[in-house]
């Protein structure tokens, strides 16, 4: 009999746990052939949902694992995949607008012999920015960083204790775990689902947690930031080779051209802003890699509490 173990990030969701848990326990009714392990991770709340959880009946068996701070949704995943002790893992979410059902339907694909099973989103109910964020992302991600990432994008996914493990020895800081699994390269396949909208509570995906999700991407599966900077500086330098021969061809034939400073400031102006901008995405690797040499923890459990019921 299979074990699954589904990890559930939270913050701040105290609006959304007991629908989660009846969801939950309604779930695991209609499969008993099967044995779950929930792992609900606190990601810093500073609600009453902690509170709640305990509270609440869990049929299945349930951990909670606290972690000391907010540390973001992916290490937190991270963190309950270190504890997961299923033959197979996946996540789900406390707003549950990923439906629950993905579970089964994963199972399904993954008896067949997958190592990892991605559930891509069929349609999306988010707000015109967040269809544009998530459009432009998945089209960079699909040209610049894995050909197989998903037009849609993906928040769901299903996989073995191989990849786990895998996983666990690989924790990488200020990356994206789903790009990470994406990069393993282990057999997989892929289901659709209709996403649904949040009933209750805030959305936590802040602008500033998508531009960092975008940032992290790149640098840490891409090379083409730095493939940029090679290139501006080198349409800069033959453009600035072209237009010194086109002075001075102007200069000696014509000697029409009138020396004054506006030119000279559009020029410095241009010049130093591409500067900037290419050390200020060297500066994000050279970042990083100080970040990583530190081997700073992604993240940091306070506690673990065994939900009993």
């Amino acid at each position: 009999m299979d074990k699954i173990s589904i990890v559930i990030p939270f913050l701040n969701e105290e609006e959304n746990i007991e629908r989660l848990s009846i969801a939950l326990n309604s779930f695991i009714a209609k499969h008993p052939t099967l044995i779950f392990e929930v792992i609900l991770v606190n990601d810093g709340s500073t609600d009453a949902s902690v509170k709640k959880i305990i509270a609440t009946k869990f049929t299945s068996s349930t951990k909670l694992i606290n972690l000391s701070r907010n540390f973001g949704s992916h290490a937190a995943l991270r963190a309950g995949i270190k504890h997961a002790t299923g033959d197979l893992i996946t996540f789900l979410y406390a707003d549950l607008q990923d439906g629950i059902d993905n579970v089964i339907n994963m199972y399904a694909e993954a008896i067949k012999g997958f190592d990892i099973v991605w559930a891509f989103r069929a349609n999306t109910n988010n707000s015109k920015f967040d269809k544009l964020f998530s459009k432009l992302y998945a089209r960079l991600m699909k040209k610049y960083v894995n050909k197989k990432y998903p037009d849609k994008g993906f928040d769901v996914v299903m996989f073995n204790r191989k990849v786990g493990i895998q996983l666990n020895q690989n924790v990488e800081s200020n990356s994206s775990i789903f790009l990470q699994i994406l990069d393993f390269g282990f057999n997989d396949t892929s289901i659709e689902y209709e996403k649904t909208e949040r009933k209750a509570g805030k959305s936590k995906w802040t602008i500033s947690k998508k531009v960092k999700l975008l940032i992290d991407s790149f640098v840490a599966f891409s090379f083409a930031p730095i493939r940029f900077v090679t290139i501006v500086g080198i349409i800069f330098f033959l453009f600035g080779v072209g237009w010194s021969v086109y002075i001075t061809f102007r200069r000696i034939y014509y000697n029409d051209l009138a020396s004054g400073w506006p030119a000279l400031t559009s020029i410095l102006l241009i010049g130093f802003g591409i500067t900037n901008i290419s050390l200020g995405i060297i500066a994000e690797y050279l970042w990083r890699t100080l970040d990583a040499s530190r081997k700073r923890p992604v993240f940091i459990i306070d506690d673990i509490v065994e939900i009993i019921n």
